[in-house]
C-alpha cells in the first residue's frame, strides 16, 4: 500500500485517465461484493479497461482517499478545456544584487555552510544565481547565526563565499546573531524624499508597483511623476512630497509583505 501517497497515486491515475480518454481496470476486484445490488442503478465495476468516449461534456472523475485514522477525502476533477495552454512563467527580476542568506546553529557551522555553497556553485554553473538566492530564504530552515552576502554576479558570488568561508568579513558580508523580538516599520516623514526614488522598484516588481499605481490613482498626478522621475520635480513642496512618501512606504509595504515580512507594529 502507498500509505500517504495513496491520494496522490490515485489523482495522478485519474489525470492521465482523462488525458488518453481511458478508463482503467480495477485492480483486484475480480469478484464484485455481494453486499451491492450490482443489477440496480447504471454502476459497475471495471472488470477491464475501457475508452472513455468524448461525449462533448468534460471528463469528471471522484478520486477518494480514506485513512486509517478516520480522515476521509473526496476530489473531484475535471479534464480542462482543449485549448488550455498553460500560462508562461514570469520573468525573472534583474537586480544589481542578489542576496545570498546563510544560516547555522553556530559562527563555524555559518562559515561552514558558506563553503559548501561556494563548491556547488562552482560545480553547477547551470544553476542561475536569482534561483539560488530565492531556495535559501524559501526551502531553508532558518537558524540564529547569520549571514548574508551580496553578489552582483556569480564571479563576485564565489569570491564573497570563499572569503567568508575562510575566516574573512570583507565588502559585501553582513552576520550576527538573530535578536528574538517584535517587529516594527515606521513610515518615516517628510526630509527623504527624491527625484525617480520609486522608478526602479516600480519597474523590477509587479507587486510594488500595483500597489503604488493603486495609491497614486487617488492623488495628485504630479505625485507619480515625481516618484517615477517624470517631468518636473515637485518634491520640495510639502503637498507632493508627503502623499509621494506615502505612496511609496505603503508600497514598499507591500512588497516586503509578498516576501512573508509582516510587522506587529506599524507607525508613522
Amino acid at each position: 500500500h502507498s500509505q500517504a501517497a495513496a491520494g496522490a497515486a490515485g489523482t495522478i491515475k485519474m489525470i492521465m485517465a482523462m488525458r488518453h480518454g481511458i478508463m482503467p481496470k480495477t485492480l483486484y476486484a475480480e469478484t464484485p461484493s455481494p453486499q451491492v445490488d450490482w443489477s440496480s442503478g447504471a454502476i459497475a465495476l471495471l472488470d477491464r479497461a475501457r475508452e472513455w468516449p468524448d461525449r462533448g461534456r468534460p471528463r469528471r472523475v471522484g478520486v477518494s482517499s480514506f485513512g486509517v485514522s478516520g480522515t476521509n477525502a473526496h476530489v473531484i476533477l475535471e479534464q480542462p478545456p482543449a485549448e488550455f495552454t498553460a500560462p508562461a512563467p514570469p520573468s525573472a527580476a534583474t537586480l544589481p544584487v542578489w542576496p545570498l542568506v546563510l544560516t547555522a546553529r553556530g559562527p563555524a557551522a555559518l562559515r561552514g555552510q558558506a563553503d559548501r555553497l561556494c563548491s556547488s556553485l562552482r560545480d553547477r554553473s547551470d544553476v542561475a544565481l536569482a534561483d539560488v538566492a530565492y531556495s535559501l530564504v524559501a526551502d531553508r530552515a532558518g537558524h540564529d547565526h547569520r549571514a548574508v552576502l551580496l553578489a552582483s554576479d556569480r564571479a563576485q558570488a564565489l569570491e564573497r563565499l570563499a572569503e567568508y568561508a575562510h575566516g574573512g568579513d570583507g565588502a559585501g558580508v553582513v552576520a550576527d546573531v538573530a535578536r528574538r523580538g517584535p517587529l516594527a516599520m515606521v513610515f518615516t516623514g517628510q526630509g527623504a524624499q527624491h527625484p525617480g526614488m520609486g522608478s526602479e522598484l516600480h519597474r523590477q516588481f509587479p507587486v510594488f508597483a500595483a500597489a503604488l499605481d493603486q495609491a497614486c490613482d487617488q492623488l495628485d498626478p504630479a505625485v507619480r511623476a515625481a516618484i517615477l522621475g517624470d517631468g518636473e520635480n515637485r518634491l520640495d513642496a510639502t503637498e507632493i512630497a508627503q502623499p509621494a512618501l506615502f505612496a511609496v512606504e505603503v508600497a514598499l509595504f507591500r512588497l516586503f509583505e509578498s516576501w512573508g515580512v509582516r510587522p506587529d507594529f506599524l507607525t508613522g
